[in-house]
């Protein structure tokens, strides 16, 4: 990508995942000395809206000409962008976030780190560039990713104090659900998704972007399960345990949420919880629809909100309670939703303090009811029937006999 009139350089998420010793999936670049007219003369495609991105016209890799930008408005639009040829890569560089993003390399190997990122690589620290890093809300979303995938680092004092005073000041409330949304999800899949949350919740953002999760913080358990943790780190623990088993988005999701009802409980119920699967789903409803959720994952959050506490007392029940729980979460003609939930509870049963080895015997056991209820031939009974009116009942019967004999054959759960 060399040019005599320009310089190039590998920026970002490329240069630190390499120093990291990780897998580098796209690398990005700045060029330093060039104007957008030069870069189209040479054949670049322009895909930047906001400010010159352009796509080299073989490789197809993304080049930003380098820039400097000036805040003009709250939020994360908010920004007005200067693109020459006069400005500088270390101009280029102190915009960014953070230190470990703000390195360059050049094509022979090079790098140009004017703001300390190797050293906080290797010190595991995550540390913002320059002041300008409150301007822009988004950045407290990415901190929080990045720790969820860099587990061991920690965030500098002085960089948590500044999203702090970004909080106070009201920036988080200007960012745009759907920008929220794609950092939290990218967030939850990676292998440590609850350090996302701890950090939201040290800069006070979460009261902002999930006030119905940051609500789970200080609210006991019940005795029976974990009454040494609060109902906040429970869902810290029953998340990482989706991202253990490599769960999918939705099931991480529905994970994340499966107990909000928990923070409306009355305090004198405390630290029961007498009906909090009830309560919950309104609030999963409101999360859900603020964040403009995908539909996969809000419905099998609200199924898992209002379920989960059914799935674990499996040994309790009866066939016909059994059989309308199947019938209620239309587990007849969406068994993967309901298989969604189940791995969700699961998380749940593991996300208990001294669970996590423990034998899940409710999950199997409901699968294999769950094929005894599939298994009911509908249109066999329909045919035989001459009262269509009697097809709704004896297809109910007919399930119920079949849970039921499937029940009698396995052990029942201590």
């Amino acid at each position: 990508m060399t040019h005599p009139k320009w310089q190039t350089w590998i920026v970002g998420g490329a240069v630190r995942d390499r120093l990291l010793g990780l897998p580098v999936q796209d690398r990005d670049w700045v060029v330093v000395g060039a104007t957008p007219d030069d870069l189209l003369a040479a054949g670049f495609k322009p895909v930047g809206k906001d400010f010159p991105v352009f796509l080299h016209p073989h490789t197809h890799e993304e080049c930003a000409l380098a820039r400097t930008e000036r805040k003009t408005a709250p939020g994360y639009k908010g920004f007005v962008f200067h693109t020459d040829a006069s400005v500088t890569l270390e101009e280029d560089l102190v915009r960014r976030d953070l230190t470990i993003n703000a390195i360059a390399q050049a094509e022979d190997g090079t790098l140009i780190d004017p703001y300390g990122g190797q050293r906080d690589l290797a010190d595991r620290v995550f540390r913002h560039v320059s002041p300008a890093f409150a301007e822009d809300p988004v950045r407290i979303l990415r901190v929080a990713r990045f720790a969820a995938r860099f587990a061991d680092f920690t965030l500098a004092p002085e960089t948590l104090e500044l999203m702090r005073g970004m909080v106070a000041a009201g920036e988080v409330d200007h960012l745009v659900p759907e920008r929220v949304w794609q950092e939290l999800a990218r967030g939850l899949m990676y292998a440590r998704p609850s350090r996302m949350i701890e950090v939201l919740r040290e800069c006070g953002a979460l009261a902002r972007i999930l006030p119905e999760l940051d609500a789970l913080f200080g609210v006991p358990q019940p005795e029976k399960y974990h009454p040494e943790i609060d109902a906040g780190i429970h869902q810290l623990l029953v998340i990482d345990q989706a991202a253990l088993r490599n769960a999918p988005l939705p099931v991480r999701w529905a994970a994340l949420l499966h107990d909000l009802g928990k923070g409306v409980t009355p305090r004198e119920n405390w630290p029961h919880h007498y009906g909090h699967e009830g309560l919950g789903g309104p609030l999963v409803e409101a999360a859900c629809a603020r964040l403009k959720v995908p539909v996969e994952c809000r419905e099998l959050a609200l199924l898992t909100a209002r379920e989960h506490g059914n799935i674990h007392k499996i040994g309790e029940m009866r066939a016909d309670t059994i059989t309308k729980i199947f019938e209620r979460c239309d587990a007849l003609r969406r068994p993967e939703r309901f298989e969604g939930l189940l791995a969700a509870a699961a998380c749940d049963f593991h996300g208990r303090p001294g669970y996590a080895e423990r034998e899940d015997r409710a999950t199997p056991l409901w699968r294999a009811l769950l094929a005894a209820f599939l298994s009911v031939d509908a249109g066999s009974i329909a045919a035989a029937l001459s009262d269509k009116r009697q097809i709704p009942q004896r297809l109910h019967e007919a399930r119920v006999a079949a849970v039921g004999a499937v029940l009698e054959t396995l052990r029942p759960l201590d």
